[in-house]
């Protein structure tokens, strides 16, 4: 593939992403304004363990791609959030899909898509407990 195509292919990649951006900018900023910043006090209460559990919680909930994950994730951390209830969202959001549970159990069978969100739910948990765990290794970082 040469530079003009590739240039082209990634011209129209951004063009598909930037209104998923920004509709989740949109949808962010008006979650940040309803939302008293009380609430997040309430539910991220900096415990090592209950933070990375409501993350992970909230993430499987409202499943989503990657990159909006990201928009997000920031958002909460600018908020005071932990950063390890941000990592279990943001694994969670990417790898747990209660909302599209019933249409995956269809598809690959009702054992197979339960034990593989529970995996996921558990496994994001385990990776920001991990993250938290590593950052302060190495003097934190963040």
């Amino acid at each position: 593939m040469d530079i003009r195509a590739s240039a082209e292919k990634t011209y129209r990649s951004m063009l598909q992403v930037i209104p998923q951006v920004l509709g989740i900018l949109l949808l962010v900023s008006l979650l940040l304004t309803v939302i008293p910043p009380e609430w997040y006090g309430m539910a991220f209460t900096g415990h090592l363990v209950a933070d990375p559990v409501a993350g992970a919680a909230i993430g499987s909930i409202a499943a989503g791609n990657p990159v909006t994950s990201y928009v997000i994730g920031g958002e909460l951390l600018n908020t005071g959030i932990s950063i390890t209830a941000v990592t279990a969202f943001i694994v969670a959001w990417v790898t747990v899909g209660v909302i599209q549970l019933p249409v995956e159990m269809n598809i690959l069978g009702k054992r197979f898509a339960i034990a593989r969100n529970l995996c996921g739910f558990v496994f994001a948990i385990l990776i920001a407990m991990l993250t938290e765990g590593t950052l302060s290794l190495l003097g934190g970082m963040l």
